[in-house]
């Protein structure tokens, strides 16, 4: 039989049974801390009760009937299943139990006075807060008014809020129930609620407290102005404090329910002993539960009782550091560097850390990878702690919103300025300058030459992987190979590579100064000499698919086949060979060049085109409405090209005119010249590593197959969540439950994906920093301008590009971009972006396509809405609401 009520401190308390403010109050108790006494209704009351009254399937009808976003949906909703827990009966089997604890507790004091607190399965998850979203019943006397508040709190269960929160975070309504908590009401004198590490900065070196007169509820309700303390943890010193009105209290009145009590008078509703007794005790509360806590509690008769404790769910997880370096480290985003807003995969992580590690191998920087580019959050950072004065400088081409921040906190004494010396970093890079100088040296004067040979030796690092992955045999041989190849990536591509692209970045820097100096351009003029910019892979593989669409134009059946089809089944079609034989090919063709390219490609778990091609077939598909010869990309494409020779031409000529002005018309030229021929390159690099992340992914993916076949594994692609590690120790034959792992670990990374935004800084103190650039006005947002011109049009705001088709002329706002989203450039007529710089992907793709690109604008994807019409200025980085967004009514001026 069941156990229907449970003494406090009962060790089969947990989460299941008595929902997570009740677990954490029963490990509390036992644990020794001052938790006021009481019982607990577990959740199989509740489920007896809404089976006894048949009403469980009707909660659950009705409650995934309404859409999360649709408040009064949810309200409707709410109001009819609570309207069914009023009605409803409260079986004898529970009453008895419930009343039979109710009367054990008060037995030396009749009519004792208790809260009656909801206690939910989904509540106080890790991840996951419901504070405030059940209902609490405070000063209940009585066996009638005991269990009028036990119902309620269960109907509390559907509360709109609750509903809302719980289909958000993927919580089905069936899958929940609710406990409910009795305690002792501690008729306290101040009370409040207190966070062991501060929720708004971040910092763990912090603890905050809000205390005010009378019971709680007028804190958590937000209906008194609270004292406000902070305490440094450390010296156990208050830092800080602010002293509020306190102007009402909650108090119990006799004989059951409360009354809200006028009170004036200033003064400290603690005394500073009391706030630092109060401070340590959270302390333990926290150490306990090995994370920060969210505290409820209550002074009352000299005494400190704990009401409740959850883990603080909004904070940034600190970086995995093993042997933490110290608390005042500096994280940069490498999330930010490549366009990826998701957490990476377990997988992922471990390879993208080893593939760092041959960087650090080549600069010979003698510290672990996990060191240097710890996870936090599903993401990565980079500890850039020790390089903060040349971040600044690097910021302002890769994240102008990063630099704005870091150079901020610098100014402000939060973080030191640092940098290596010439002579440090002389010594750390000498031996790969000695074999990248000549080279570039050599291909500033032979580009065809050194382009050609990086790209050899580029080609043979592929071949050598592709022989690595045929010749693994077992898992054990192939995470060997993996390994090896994934960590010499750096030191061999960019040797081969890097003397070809680098010198390319300088000569654009002396163009620009050039023209801005010699003749008044405005910053940024030379990006117009990178349009229709050749030998760039991500934009002959843009046009590629341009041309596999013409191809499948061209032909009758082809073309009417994918313009009738849905893209779904044109995928499915694919995958089966069935498609008209002109298009079968056609795609064939061009995912066997680049099927291994993706979004967030970089992530060796996630998906790629040839996995699913769904994202280029709806690209074809657009092509292939498209009807003006104009606005072809492949025509596009040339007339930047064009324009580039036209501005050359124009400006050289001018230069000519002037004093010293046949050499510097000359050193003009000779700039744009190998600029245009070396630059596409800078994308190269990236195109190998992801070939041979392709390569591993499908032999990783065979390996899956068969784990998933012989029930291992729920479904091939899990293997992308397990570690290294963890696949290492099973290939090694040690007993392991990969599905357990895996389930434990795709949990985590949903939550990590739908949670947590991606802060842009990371300190090792616990501060986090989000911001982009910031806007100067209502109808104004301001990024770094990083393509010039100016393009008027609908927004189209994507968050996720798989499946989306932009018309022509729709600019498309994204939170930042990789080469899985390029195809979506060919018809747009302009970007903005959240996160990036002058160099990043989006921003050099941008410029070659010739459209105008702004980035770092701060909540873009959340300030522009679909549809609404916007300018984009990528010479003034600047993007201008020009009408309100659909639906929206604008104020009159």
């Amino acid at each position: 039989m069941p156990e229907y009520v449970l003494p406090l401190a009962a060790p089969s308390a947990t989460l299941a049974e008595v929902g997570g403010k009740g677990a954490n109050l029963a490990e509390l108790a036992r644990a020794g801390f001052a938790v006021p006494p009481g019982f607990l209704v577990g959740t199989a009351a509740y489920r007896v009760f809404v089976a006894a009254n048949g009403i469980a399937r009707q909660i659950v009808d009705l409650a995934s009937a309404a859409p999360a976003d649709d408040p009064p949906a949810l309200d409707a909703a709410s109001d009819q299943i609570r309207g069914l827990f009023a009605r409803a009966d409260m079986p004898a089997e529970l009453a008895e139990p419930i009343l039979a604890a109710y009367h054990s507790l008060a037995a030396a004091r009749p009519g004792l006075a208790v809260a009656v607190r909801s206690s939910a399965t989904a509540e106080d998850l890790p991840g996951l807060s419901f504070a405030g979203q059940q209902d609490t019943y405070l000063n209940i006397v009585g066996d009638d008014a005991l269990l009028d508040a036990v119902r309620r709190c269960w109907a509390s269960l559907w509360t709109a809020r609750a509903m809302g929160y719980r289909a958000r975070n993927g919580i089905a309504p069936g899958d929940v129930a609710l406990a409910v908590v009795v305690q002792e009401l501690v008729p306290s004198e101040v009370s409040g609620v207190l966070f062991t590490a501060n929720p708004l900065t971040g910092r763990r070196a912090e603890i905050v407290i809000d205390a005010s007169y009378g019971l709680g509820e007028a804190i958590v309700s937000g209906q008194v102005e609270p004292d406000h303390y902070v305490v440094d943890p450390q010296t156990w010193r208050v830092i800080g404090r602010k002293l509020g009105a306190k102007a009402l209290a909650i108090l119990p009145r006799a004989g059951g329910g409360t009354d809200q009590v006028a009170r004036t008078g200033a003064g400290q509703a603690l005394a500073d002993a009391q706030i630092l007794d109060l401070a340590r005790t959270a302390a333990r509360v926290a150490a306990h539960f090995g994370s920060p806590q969210d505290i409820e509690w209550a002074w009352a008769g000299g005494q400190l009782y704990i009401l409740q404790s959850r883990p603080i769910t909004s904070l940034y997880p600190l970086p995995q550091v093993p042997a933490a370096p110290g608390a005042a480290r500096v994280y940069y985003s490498f999330n930010s560097v490549q366009g990826v807003v998701d957490p990476f995969t377990p997988l992922g992580c471990d390879l993208l850390q080893l593939l760092a590690g041959g960087f650090l191998s080549v600069a010979r920087v003698g510290r672990a990878p996990r060191e240097v580019i710890p996870a936090a959050g599903g993401r990565l950072f980079i500890d850039v702690t020790n390089l903060t004065r040349l971040a600044v400088a690097v910021f302002q081409r890769v994240d102008p919103g990063a630099r704005q921040t870091l150079a901020r906190l610098i100014a402000e004494g939060q973080v030191e300025a640092r940098a290596p010396s010439i002579g440090t970093i002389l010594r750390h890079l000498a031996p790969l300058l000695r074999t990248i100088v000549p080279r570039a040296i050599e291909s500033l004067r032979a580009p065809e030459f050194g382009r050609a040979r990086g790209l050899a030796e580029a080609v043979a690092f592929l071949d050598s992987a592709r022989a690595h992955v045929a010749a693994a045999r077992t898992l054990s041989a192939l995470l060997d190979a993996a390994e090896q190849d994934v960590a010499r990536a750096v030191p061999t591509v960019l040797p081969a590579l890097g003397p070809v692209f680098a010198p390319s970045l300088l000569l654009m820097g002396l163009a620009g100064r050039m023209l801005e100096r010699w003749l008044g351009q405005p910053r940024g003029a030379v990006f117009q000499l990178l349009r229709g910019l050749p030998h760039n892979g991500t934009t002959e593989m843009d046009l590629k698919l341009w041309a596999t669409a013409q191809a499948i134009r061209a032909d009758a059946p082809a073309r009417e086949a994918l313009l009738r089809m849905p893209v779904e089944a044109q995928a499915s079609a694919y995958t089966r060979g069935a498609l008209p034989p002109v298009a079968q090919r056609a795609i064939g063709e061009f995912l066997a060049q680049y099927g291994m390219r993706g979004v967030a490609e970089i992530d060796i778990g996630r998906p790629r085109w040839r996995d699913d091609p769904t994202p280029i077939l709806q690209t074809i598909h657009g092509y292939l409405q498209l009807e003006d010869a104009d606005l072809a990309p492949d025509r596009q494409f040339e007339r930047g090209a064009a324009e580039a020779a036209r501005l050359t031409d124009e400006w050289a000529t001018r230069l000519a005119r002037r004093p010293l002005g046949g050499p510097r018309a000359r050193l003009l030229r000779f700039c744009v010249d190998r600029m245009r021929r070396l630059a596409g390159t800078r994308e190269a690099p990236k195109f190998y590593l992801v070939n041979v992340l392709g390569l591993y992914r499908d032999a990783l993916l065979a390996h899956g197959r068969d784990l998933a076949a012989r029930g291992v594994l729920p479904q091939p692609a899990d293997i992308f969540f397990l570690s290294i590690d963890q696949l290492r120790r099973y290939a090694r034959g040690e007993a392991a439950d990969l599905a357990a792992l895996v389930a434990a670990a795709r949990a985590e990374y949903e939550h990590d994906r739908a949670g947590r935004r991606m802060p842009r800084l990371l300190l090792g103190t616990g501060e986090t920093f989000y911001d982009g650039m910031a806007a100067p006005g209502a109808n104004d947002l301001v990024g770094d301008p990083v393509s010039p011109g100016v393009a008027e049009g609908p927004a189209r705001v994507v968050t996720d590009p798989r499946g989306v088709r932009l018309a022509p002329g729709e600019i498309l706002v994204c939170p930042a971009t990789d080469p899985g989203w390029t195809p979506l450039f060919l018809t747009a007529g302009a970007l903005v972006m959240e996160v990036g710089g002058m160099v990043t992907h989006g921003s050099v793709v941008a410029r070659e396509y010739g459209i105008p690109a702004v980035v770092g604008v701060h909540n873009a994807t959340t300030r522009l809405a679909t549809g609404q019409r916007i300018r984009v200025d990528g010479m003034a980085g600047r993007v201008t609401i020009l009408d309100a967004a659909p639906g929206e009514v604008r104020p009159a001026a």
